[in-house]
């Protein structure tokens, strides 16, 4: 069948835009597996030739989600209060733990495109507890996913932990005595240790980003920790310096479920 101009030219026109569909499409499934870059990839797209969508970089996920994301911090950097080099600056961020991990970061919702640079925002483990802020994108390597959430209830004195929202883990815990409050809010599990020479912290212990607001003397700065202990009669009680302590049957329990990068929330 013959075409006319006008039919050949809608014809090129729809293939164009297909295939920057497809492209396009790629691109975004590459990006959202783990340990991926894929937000300064999908940044750096050219605009689709309607009617293929336009592609956007997928925020972190709230205190809600049942995905969330985190990075390990590649460079030393400022965090800052807005995205932006001229916003005033919150903290630095190495790039190792005090314990010599790898230091990592919890994703939030909330990227912004300033100039050339891309910022993400983050959740900080510093005090005032709770802080969160930006950094530049270039400043974390690749993103890797969770799907647990683990919730410790001050008042049943439990820790459970949530894997897309379904309980998978609970168990009774030792928690901070009155004056050593362990702190309340969103935080993150930072690390996992072993092979401690001290029973007094079990077999597993697990740094989060929560800090005590009263032991900030301590070494390193009062960071609250999960672990087991070699008192298991003390539990579940209010026992502890602030961390968070489980039976050495139960912490290896939650070793076995709970990745470094997991969202904690304490209530």
């Amino acid at each position: 069948m013959l075409r006319t101009p006008r039919t050949v030219g809608a014809v090129v026109v729809a293939l164009a835009a297909v295939a920057a569909a497809v492209v396009l499409l790629d691109a975004s499934r590459g990006a959202s597996g783990p340990h991926s870059g894929g937000e300064q990839a999908a940044a750096a797209l050219p605009d689709p030739v309607p009617p293929a969508f336009t592609p956007t970089v997928r925020p972190g996920p709230d205190a809600g989600a049942s995905v969330s994301r985190w990075a390990p911090i590649l460079r030393r950097v400022a965090v800052r209060r807005a995205a932006g080099r001229d916003a005033p600056v919150v903290a630095p961020l190495e790039t190792s733990t005090p314990e010599g991990t790898t230091n990592v970061v919890l994703l939030l919702p909330g990227v912004r495109k300033v100039g050339r640079r891309l910022w993400v925002r983050v959740r900080l483990p510093i005090l005032p507890n709770n802080s969160t802020g930006w950094v530049p994108r270039e400043a974390l390597g690749g993103y890797g996913e969770v799907q647990t959430r683990l919730v410790v209830d001050r008042g049943r004195l439990t820790a459970t932990l949530l894997r897309r929202g379904r309980e998978i883990f609970s168990a009774p815990v030792g928690i901070g005595e009155p004056r050593w409050p362990t702190p309340a809010g969103e935080f993150y599990v930072r690390n996992k240790l072993t092979n401690f020479d001290d029973p007094f912290y079990g077999p597993v212990a697990f740094g989060t980003s929560a800090r005590s607001s009263v032991l900030t003397d301590w070494p390193a700065g009062g960071f609250i920790g999960i672990h087991g202990t070699n008192r298991p009669d003390l539990l579940p009680g209010r026992v502890s310096h602030g961390c968070i302590r489980l039976r050495n049957e139960d912490i290896l329990r939650l070793a076995r479920l709970m990745p470094v990068g997991t969202p904690l929330t304490v209530r």
